[in-house]
């Protein structure tokens, strides 16, 4: 059984709630626009900006949402921990893998990514609706999973080697050597962190799975390493966090404000 990942034919239906987040960083509009035209019947949308980020916090471009915001959210729209938490995106895509880490943050036990994207799920035949689904709300009694949380200072005493743990950065080589910058006013990484692209998790528009893709893990961070991934701005660094579940590492976590935070209070390293 996958820890993460999902096909939508290895569902049992009990207790299923499915996530749709889908999203488009071009175009924010786009995810609300998309769910409104067909879902996943009885799935809820949750919208990367509005609620798996805090727009208005300075603490990184896609910044941590409020556990006040978390907690209205899951009430709100009924669910429970002994739900079936099923997310999925347009496929191969970050948004899936950032509201997966949400709901672990928040304590979600059964958490899952679909591999599919909604147009394969639609191929499928599976049940698609307009409905805007309407549930009776829920009073949770949420445990924070501070565990998988990095913030800037943790990230700073792992860098100056005050404590042991590795830094993964997940953003291109070209970005990481500070060659190439064309979003964030600085270029280069966190010192002492390592790199892996999180788009070579991908082949023909899905994650991976398999050996193949643990052995390129394995070569960047031992499973006994205490890992930190981060990226430019806590959304695309998601899906490395993921994979690492995915394939049995036990100790990570999300630097959720990421470069886009770091570069704010702190030098970077650059490769020449």
């Amino acid at each position: 059984m996958s820890n993460v990942w999902i096909h939508f034919n290895e569902l049992d239906n009990h207790n299923i709630r499915f996530i749709d987040v889908r999203f488009s960083l071009t175009d924010q509009e786009e995810g609300r626009r998309l769910y409104e035209e067909s879902h996943l019947t009885g799935s809820i949308f949750m919208d990367l900006e509005n609620d798996l980020s805090n727009m208005d916090s300075k603490d990184g471009r896609h910044p941590m949402p409020s556990k006040e915001n978390l907690k209205m959210f899951f009430e709100n729209h009924g669910l429970q921990y002994s739900d079936t938490i099923v997310i999925y995106d347009q496929g191969g895509m970050p948004f899936g893998p950032r509201a997966y880490w949400i709901f672990k943050y928040a304590g979600f036990p059964k958490v899952f990514i679909l591999r599919e994207g909604f147009d394969q799920l639609k191929e499928m035949n599976v049940a698609i609706s307009k409905d805007i689904p309407d549930f009776a709300k829920s009073d949770l009694d949420i445990e924070w999973n501070e565990e998988i949380f990095a913030h800037k200072e943790l990230v700073k005493s792992i860098s100056e080697k005050a404590i042991e743990g590795v830094l993964l950065d997940a953003r291109s080589k070209e970005r990481y050597e500070g060659r190439n910058e064309p979003i964030d006013f600085v270029a280069g990484h966190i010192p002492t962190a390592r790199n892996f692209d999180w788009e070579q998790l991908k082949e023909n528009g899905q994650f991976k799975h398999g050996k193949a893709i643990e052995k390129s893990l394995e070569k960047v961070a031992s499973k006994d390493e205490e890992i930190t991934v981060y990226c430019g701005s806590g959304v695309t660094a998601a899906p490395l966090y993921t994979m690492l579940k995915e394939i049995g590492y036990e100790h990570v976590r999300l630097y959720v404000g990421s470069y886009s935070d770091w570069i704010t209070s702190y030098p970077v390293d650059q490769i020449k």
